[in-house]
């Protein structure tokens, strides 16, 4: 069961590396050329104008969540696209019947994600080193916020991908969620300039806890604290995967 296990999660993840290396016009590309723009329009024309954020550099202040939020597009977007594309070709009944348990299928599709994520941030961290200049203060945070992020949102894609029942449904989250919470997280500002009550609500954003967390470990800063972040985030991990395991051993979405 072991070894039937090691060879499914192996073929998963060979897939998917496959997949996005493939295609990388579409799932490398775009993100990198998104992040020029960025640091182009909000780092160097605005940022020229708003001139420092809590003492930072504007242009250095933004970098962090510009990277973090390439991981946090390119985890969800690949494991919605990529396992609802195996449902849509009816692939996801094999390894229904196959002997790999439903934790084996989550983490491997997980591990996708994952990937995705981490390669395309690393793009992005290599453009943003074009237009300023990044410290590293923790390396371990660093590394740690980006394999957590991108595990969160690789389940919450997962979750969409399940829940989904035609293509549209894959693009409803991205827009009216993903969006949204992504600018109010704290990528283009600090949550001190807000006022208590939008304080509040914005503590209600997971986001906001990844990016002050990542920016942490380049630039030592952050509106959160770092521990409750991590906790807070690890939390919000299981439950999405608990909902995956549930989902799965229900067949919501698969056994219609």
């Amino acid at each position: 069961m072991i070894s039937s296990n090691w060879i499914a999660f192996r073929t998963i993840i060979f897939k998917e590396t496959v997949r996005i290396l493939r295609i990388w016009t579409q799932t490398l590309l775009p993100s990198a050329i998104t992040s020029v723009l960025y640091f182009i329009i909000f780092g160097k024309i605005i940022g020229d104008r708003v001139g420092s954020m809590v003492g930072i550099g504007y242009i250095e202040f933004i970098a962090p969540g510009l990277i973090l939020m390439a991981v946090i597009t390119n985890s969800y977007g690949n494991v919605s696209s990529s396992f609802f594309s195996s449902k849509f070709q009816r692939n996801v009944e094999e390894m229904l019947v196959s002997p790999a348990s439903e934790h084996v299928i989550i983490l491997g599709y997980a591990a996708g994600g994952i990937l995705r994520g981490s390669i395309v941030g690393l793009i992005v961290t290599v453009i943003s080193m074009i237009f300023t200049k990044l410290q590293v203060f923790d390396l371990l945070i660093i590394v740690s916020m980006v394999l957590l992020t991108a595990m969160l949102f690789s389940l919450a894609g997962l979750v969409n991908a399940l829940l989904a029942s035609k293509f549209d449904d894959i693009g409803i989250i991205p827009t009216f969620i993903l969006t949204p919470l992504n600018y109010l997280g704290g990528i283009f500002f600090s949550i001190s300039m807000l006022p208590e009550f939008w304080q509040k609500v914005a503590a209600l954003n997971p986001v906001l806890y990844m990016v002050n967390t990542f920016r942490y470990g380049f630039l030592g800063v952050s509106d959160t604290s770092i521990t409750f972040s991590f906790v807070f985030l690890g939390l919000v991990v299981l439950a999405l995967y608990l909902l995956s395991m549930k989902l799965f051993i229900s067949g919501k979405g698969m056994r219609n």
